[in-house]
């Protein structure tokens, strides 16, 4: 049953349609340091290739998929990520969610380093929500104090992405 069901087409319609997240705010401050932290942004193109993964004995009663995620970014972001994805469609047409963690490794505009980022998506009868977050204090090396949000969208078959983010001065 859950096994004939497309996880990439669930992915695909939950960011088919173009969706925004509110950008960050333009200054935070650092409770632990008087440092304010302007808000970048950068943008890009990726590839991503979803595998479906067997389920946990007894998950496929819950009608939840899972998939691995593997991302080559480009542009303002040149790095690469895996992830894993937990998705479900339900018996309503147009009704789907997916939850996702991925761990990027690159250089986001000249800095290396690697951080975390979570989506937690839906549709609701077609109406699509999706947040992209920096999970916090997963930055590391030159990416360390990262946080930020991305925006992802799918044109004619390309995905692009466009990443608001604070990030302390070397």
């Amino acid at each position: 049953m859950w096994r004939h069901l497309n996880h990439g087409a669930i992915m695909a319609a939950l960011l088919g349609a173009a969706v925004s997240v509110s950008s960050a705010p333009s200054r935070l401050s650092n409770a632990f340091s008087k440092d304010i932290l302007m808000t970048r942004h950068a943008q890009g193109e990726f590839e991503v290739k979803l595998a479906p993964q067997s389920a946990a004995p007894g998950i496929e009663a819950a009608r939840l998929g899972r998939q691995t995620i593997d991302k080559t970014f480009r542009g303002d972001l040149e790095a690469t990520s895996l992830g894993e994805m937990l998705a479900v469609m339900t018996e309503v047409r147009g009704s789907a969610g997916y939850v996702a963690m991925e761990r990027v490794d690159g250089q986001l505009q000249g800095r290396r380093g690697s951080f975390v980022l979570q989506h937690f998506a839906f549709m609701d009868r077609g109406q699509p929500e999706l947040s992209v977050r920096v999970v916090p204090d997963s930055g590391t090396g030159e990416l360390a104090g990262l946080s930020g949000r991305m925006t992802i969208r799918i044109e004619e078959g390309r995905h692009y992405y466009d990443f608001d983010y604070q990030l302390p001065e070397s």
